[in-house]
């Protein structure tokens, strides 16, 4: 599985709505945050590796109803405590 983050601007009014969609219909949503700033919504996604990302975030992110406009972040690594990076067995 890898992650991906996406940023969700939703219509005036419209963000909570928005979120609790995601939350019941979105099973690869792992966390959602409100935000401050341009966006609305932070949103984190586990996809599988064969999965297409544009074609995931078009047809189930932006067509929730309410949402206006969506900016996706690719992940490459993940790191732990200690600068690991996370599922790296430890040394010695």
């Amino acid at each position: 599985m890898r992650a991906i983050f996406v940023m969700i601007k939703c219509e005036m009014g419209a963000a909570y709505r928005v979120a609790r969609e995601a939350a019941d219909r979105i099973e690869e949503l792992s966390e959602l945050y409100s935000t401050s700033g341009q966006y609305d919504l932070l949103g984190k996604f586990y996809l599988d590796p064969e999965q297409d990302t544009g074609l995931f975030v078009t047809e189930r992110v932006q067509s929730i109803p309410g949402v206006k406009d969506t900016y996706t972040l690719i992940t490459f690594n993940a790191f732990g405590g200690g600068g690991r990076v996370a599922g790296a067995g430890r040394a010695g």
